[in-house]
């Protein structure tokens, strides 16, 4: 029976709804990780350089899976891919459990890297809300999802306290329970997937569109990366709008992973081990509370302004904020500010440059466009986290932040050029 247009909006109504209280949950996946990993990375591989490797195994996980869950999204749909995703990085939060009780640095990798998969499916989550979006629309449908990690997101940083007083009742190390209540809050996101997404909207839009996937050209290819590629080659907008988001993530993830390490530097001479974990987790809060608080003005200056204005804002907006903790790194406000704005610029430009991609392809482009733009990303921002481990130990915090500065100018540059192609 033919979808009718009352029941195609019911349809991306109960979408919207769905995705939106399951980011709630799953957000929590990354909250704890983001907050704690470097300082269990040092504690346990014994060595600062080593720093950055929790969020780089992090983001390695969402990079190297990115594109396969986009694959299990195009042969099963959405729901499939999102389940299958939040599984794993239930196992992750496991594993990170397991680190912290055997003081394994492997384990604490390899949790990492799970937990990765939570990130991938909670960028996979904004695009299979586009799925049955009208254009005018896209923007803000997109962004509620978005902000729907907010909660989630904001309060697994905060799960020291609460994660110190479940680890007491368990009878395991304080800094594992926090992973103990990430986990619970995946599995929560994982059951409402996998029992609410229906009907799945990347199916519903298949069927409306005529059926089955193109059989030809780079959406068929056998190499997922290779068909993404040449998609973004035919396609200089969509090739823009995956440089802004690339480079955004690269340096957002980069200067936040050195950032907690920078402020138990700064805090830990005047101030306990625990206030100065609470003072990081609080600070990392904020910065992530910028990432998604305010997304769905992003959505709504996307729709209202065009998709290009918004991320040349939120390039705008992450220079001010590199040049903020770069110049004043000694004031824990100025660098505090400074993450709240480097989270509003990634905010502006992964929301636009997310809608910008969808807008400037056809149909069935889309979800293989969709899954290398977030496998590049990711890998972006292992890259990033990586580099700052190094580059911290070299030329310090604020040299950290003048390299993200210099890949914010370049990528713009490309992006202004790419743009001017396309026209």
């Amino acid at each position: 029976m033919t979808t009718t247009v009352p029941d195609l909006h019911a349809v991306q109504s109960r979408t919207v709804r769905t995705l939106s209280i399951a980011q709630v949950f799953s957000g929590l996946g990354n909250g704890s990780t983001l907050a704690l990993g470097s300082i269990l990375a040092v504690d346990l591989a014994g060595s600062e350089a080593w720093a950055g490797s929790v969020n780089t195994a992090l983001t390695l996980g969402t990079a190297a899976t990115a594109i396969p869950l986009s694959q299990l999204a195009l042969a099963r749909g959405r729901r499939a891919a999102l389940t299958t995703g939040l599984s794993a990085a239930i196992i992750g939060a496991g594993l990170m459990v397991a680190a912290v009780l055997t003081s394994g640095f492997p384990l604490l990798l390899g949790g990492a890297f799970l937990v990765g998969l939570g990130s991938a499916v909670n960028l996979q989550a904004r695009f299979a809300v586009t799925d049955l979006a009208v254009p005018a629309r896209r923007g803000r449908d997109l962004s509620l999802v978005v902000w729907a990690i907010t909660i989630g997101a904001v309060a697994g940083p905060n799960m020291v306290g609460p994660g110190a007083v479940l680890a007491g009742w368990l009878g395991i190390p304080a800094q594992a329970g926090p992973f103990v209540i990430s986990a619970a809050g995946m599995v929560l996101g994982a059951g409402i997937i996998a029992v609410f997404l229906r009907p799945d909207p990347l199916l519903t839009s298949r069927t409306l569109d005529g059926g089955a996937p193109a059989r030809s050209g780079p959406t068929a290819s056998r190499n997922p990366w290779r068909a993404g590629w040449q998609i973004l080659r035919a396609h200089p907008t969509a090739a823009a709008a995956v440089t802004a988001v690339i480079a955004a993530h690269a340096v957002m993830v980069a200067v936040m992973s050195m950032t907690p390490l920078h402020m138990q530097h700064q805090a830990g001479a005047t101030a306990g081990h625990l206030d100065t974990i609470a003072l990081i987790g609080f600070t990392i809060s904020l910065h992530i509370a910028g990432m998604y608080a305010l997304s769905p003005v992003m959505g709504w200056l996307t729709d209202r302004l065009g998709p290009t204005p918004t991320v040349l804002t939120g390039m705008g907006t992450l220079i001010t904020a590199v040049a903020l903790t770069g110049l004043a790194p000694g004031h824990m406000g100025a660098v505090t500010a400074g993450l709240v704005l480097l989270g509003l610029g990634w905010s502006a430009v992964t929301v636009a440059g997310s809608t910008l991609l969808v807008s400037s392809l056809a149909p069935a482009q889309r979800v293989p466009a969709q899954g290398f733009s977030d496998a590049t990303m990711s890998l972006a921002g292992a890259v990033g986290a990586a580099a700052a481990g190094p580059a911290m130990g070299l030329i310090g915090y604020p040299g950290v932040n003048a390299l993200a500065a210099l890949l914010v100018i370049a990528a713009t540059l490309v992006l202004l050029g790419l743009s001017r192609a396309s026209h």
